[in-house]
């Protein structure tokens, strides 16, 4: 089998069978590529489609999302998870502004430099918005080849890895670039999915090894399983007679970084304790259900503890921020706090 019989079979399927009309496909700009392929990162499509559409409609290039607030982005991000995408793409606009005139640079060296983009990000702006001849590998990719190819090993292991990189890039046809590469990745979303792949319909099945000896279930070999580690954390709900909401910053690295939270303790006890040192009198407190959390790598358990206080004017820290129940639809919030939230305050109001 050459590359070039590969790409035309898969190109004939793509003019009929091919995405030709999801959101950012209309139009194709490089800015809309890249949004885009950072939010698919570890995403569904399903899920990304609103978020990109709200996203455009309140950045629509490059230099709008440069002059927002961090704040503004995330609050936009929030709910679609993994929020250093988000932080990475502010980052990355305001260096594009800065030196490459809010557009983005048409070089693999030049946008693996930019903050949040890898080797495969880049590859897919330079193919699907300027034509490139540029391989991608992101998962669906990788999954495709190991299956075609009959490659074992996971493909998170840097010599599978480099074999995968290697066919990617043998695979490459001469033209239409921005077609193959979208093609490429509705095979693997649409055909050759993780679970019941869709063979019979696959453009390329009459060669595929996987197929061929039956190890289609078992390709790409499974990343080794390792135990899910459990955490948990008591998340106070601070609610004074103004019915407000007492919130902090969190710290620009880590989980859920830069955006606002809820304050964590140990247990109920110890936050009960720091609000008696810093002085401010309770006026009622209980604690509701735990609620589970499922980050990739670990569990966490969130209890809430409600705690109703006339005045807490002593928590003045900088990181700290008082919001109404009514403004918390504009916050940059997690998804687990927002969850939090809505089960400790409607047991409140019980």
């Amino acid at each position: 089998m050459s590359a070039t019989d590969f790409a035309s079979r898969l190109l004939r399927w793509f003019d009929v069978h091919g995405r030709h009309d999801l959101p950012w496909q209309q139009p194709r700009t490089a800015y809309r590529v890249w949004l885009s392929e950072v939010m698919l990162q570890q995403t569904q499509v399903a899920t990304v489609i609103p978020y990109f559409e709200r996203f455009v409609a309140r950045f629509p290039d490059v230099a709008t999302l440069a002059t927002a607030s961090v704040d503004d982005v995330l609050a936009l991000w929030s709910g679609l998870g993994y929020y250093s995408r988000g932080r990475n793409l502010h980052r990355a606009a305001q260096h594009c502004v800065e030196h490459f005139g809010g557009e983005l640079p048409e070089t693999l060296d030049a946008l693996i430099a930019l903050p949040g983009i890898g080797r495969s990000t880049a590859a897919a702006i330079l193919a699907l918005a300027f034509g490139q001849r540029a391989a991608i590998l992101d998962g669906n990719v990788k999954r495709v080849f190991a299956r075609h190819a009959g490659i074992d090993g996971h493909p998170g292991q840097p010599a599978v890895e480099r074999q995968l990189w290697a066919i990617a890039e043998d695979r490459l046809p001469t033209d239409r670039l921005a077609d193959y590469t979208q093609a490429m990745m509705d095979l693997g979303a649409t055909r050759c999915t993780p679970k019941r792949p869709r063979c019979n319909d696959c453009p390329v099945h009459s060669d595929c090894v996987a197929l061929a000896q039956d190890r289609v279930a078992q390709l790409p070999t499974p990343k080794p399983r390792k135990t899910t580690p459990e955490r948990s954390t008591v998340m106070l709900v601070l609610i004074d007679r103004d019915d407000r909401v007492l919130f902090e910053r969190r710290p620009p690295a880590g989980i859920w970084g830069g955006l606002l939270g809820l304050p964590e303790y140990e247990n109920a006890e110890a936050a009960l304790a720091d609000l008696a040192r810093r002085g401010i009198a309770v006026v009622a407190s209980r604690s509701g259900s735990t609620y589970r959390h499922v980050f990739t790598h670990f569990k966490l358990d969130i209890v809430p503890l409600m705690v109703e206080v006339d005045s807490a004017d002593a928590i003045g820290e900088e990181e700290h921020e008082w919001h109404a129940r009514s403004a918390f639809v504009g916050l940059a919030l997690p998804t687990a706090v927002r969850r939090v939230l809505d089960l400790a305050l409607r047991l409140l109001d019980t």
